[in-house]
Parts: C-alpha cells; sequence; structure tokens
C-alpha cells in the first residue's frame, strides 16, 4: 500500500514573456507531482527550460514574465502569492541549491554572518543559538572546524566547500522541499560524490523531497526514483528511473541516452563509457 503524500504539485505551468515581437511562450503546461521523501529527476540539454521552471516554483521570475498554472505546496498556492509571504516560505519551507555556489553568496559578508541571518530569519533563535546550530550543521556535512569557516568569506573557500555549506543551511532548517539546480556543476569527482551524499543524507534523515535538476545522467541514473525529460520548455516524457533507462519511449529521450562517449584503449583492446552531459 502506497502511503506516500503528495508535498509539490505543479499543474498546467505555462510562463511567457512579452517581446517587440509579441508575447513568446517558454513553458509550455508543465504537470507534475513531488512526493515526500522523493527524488525526482528533470534532464535535458541547456536551454531546455529546466532552471526556467525551478526559478517559476520559487517566483523568482522577471516581473516582466507572466506565469500561470498552479504551484501548490503541500495544499498551498505559491503562484501569485505576495511576496513577502514568499520570502518567509523560501529557505524554510523550500530550499534552494543553485548550480554556481559563488551566486548563493554575497562576498562582502562572512559565512557565518549569512549562515545566522538566515536561521533568524525563519526562526526564533538567539544569535548564540543560531551560531551553535550553524556549526553543528557545517559538521554535519563533513567540513572541518567548523567555528573557523563561519569567520571565512565566501572567496576562501573552494566551490565543493561552498555546495556543502548551502546543503548545511537546508538541512538545518529541514525544509519539505529542496530544489538542487546541477548541484555539482564544475566540481571534481570527489566533491560530486560528497554532495551527492549529502543530498541523499537530507532525503533519508530529514524526509525532504528532491527536485534534482542535471545534464549529467550518471547522476540522475543515481539518485533519482522518477525522472522527467524537458525539451523546448515542454516534458516530452516521465517515467521510473529504471523504465526510462532501459526503455525510453520519445526519440529525444532516446538520443540523449544513446549519446555516449566512447575512448577506444588499443593496449588491452577494452572501451571504457562516459555519459555525454547536457
Amino acid at each position: 500500500m502506497n502511503t506516500s503524500r503528495s508535498v509539490l504539485q505543479v499543474s498546467g505551468l505555462n510562463v511567457k514573456v512579452t517581446t517587440d515581437q509579441g508575447q513568446l511562450q517558454l513553458l509550455h503546461d508543465i504537470h507534475f507531482n513531488l512526493d515526500e521523501g522523493q527524488i525526482l529527476g528533470l534532464v535535458g540539454e541547456s536551454g531546455c527550460g529546466k532552471s526556467m521552471t525551478c526559478h517559476a516554483i520559487l517566483q523568482l521570475m522577471n516581473p516582466h514574465t507572466h506565469v500561470e498554472g498552479s504551484i501548490q505546496l503541500g495544499g498551498r498556492e505559491l503562484n501569485g502569492l505576495d511576496p513577502k509571504e514568499m520570502r518567509r516560505i523560501r529557505g524554510k519551507e523550500i530550499g534552494f541549491i543553485m548550480q554556481n555556489p559563488m551566486n548563493a553568496f554575497t562576498p562582502v559578508y562572512s559565512i557565518g554572518n549569512q549562515f545566522i541571518e538566515t536561521i533568524r530569519t525563519h526562526t526564533k533563535l538567539s544569535k548564540k543559538e543560531a551560531k551553535e546550530l550553524a556549526a553543528a550543521s557545517l559538521s554535519n556535512v563533513n567540513l572541518p572546524k567548523p567555528y573557523e569557516i563561519l569567520k571565512l568569506y565566501p572567496s576562501q573557500l573552494s566551490g565543493g566547500m561552498l555546495q556543502r555549506v548551502m546543503i548545511a543551511m537546508c538541512m538545518c532548517l529541514k525544509p519539505a522541499v529542496v530544489i538542487a539546480d546541477e548541484p555539482t556543476t564544475a566540481l571534481d569527482m570527489v566533491n560530486q560524490l560528497q554532495v551527492l551524499r549529502e543530498l541523499e543524507r537530507l532525503r533519508s534523515e530529514c524526509g525532504t523531497t528532491i527536485l534534482l535538476i542535471s545534464h549529467d545522467l550518471s547522476v540522475i541514473a543515481e539518485m533519482a526514483d522518477e525522472v522527467m525529460v524537458m525539451q523546448h520548455g515542454q516534458i516530452v516524457e516521465q517515467a521510473n528511473v529504471f523504465q526510462l533507462f532501459d526503455q525510453p519511449e520519445h526519440v529525444y529521450t532516446q538520443n540523449l541516452l544513446n549519446a555516449r562517449l566512447q575512448l577506444q584503449i588499443p593496449a588491452n583492446k577494452q572501451t571504457v563509457a562516459y555519459s555525454a552531459n547536457f
């Protein structure tokens, strides 16, 4: 018996922008549900609308764009919600991990200043309590000397460390949903593995639902329960991760999965396959 509870429901999501040539539609009738504890993967080539879908859900679109449709978090409608109220929801109820961690932090403020301020914005903790929670959260993502890290500025941390700081922020506030937009982009293999482990821990320990956007098919295959494939602002296929990788139905999905780079090793005639990124 399936007792999972729907946490995020997106229905009939359309995004349009007005140009000199008239109205241009960027997202076309997007539908999907996210259940409690589920990881839903979203894949597609660059420019297909993956990040725009995230920004529409988070109500971070440019004022000149028009967002239509329903975006419900726990039954509460987000589309058209008062900006002040939406700011209370972002971070606390919906976490966001950006693809470029440096863009998530203000360079002139320390990590501690920004981390503690985020915690206090969404909780009633004192500054001392917030600092202790921030340090504990950094320790939970295996960052050494957390109190020292809180004193540092974003430019003094590596990309992998900043990603884990963002994940630590998400974990300490225990949001119902986390949107991870290309969380492993530009990271080396070691840091990629660490970030993915922390996302899985966020799901298993906090019951958090994750919308995982990636152009790396190996990441999606490892992490996701279900996968949506996007092309030209539309969802062209959605299926269980095993079904989608074993029996893709849409031609575009088949082309994505067949796009493998193969390196021939003459010495022993072995072929090493690498998943191509999109």
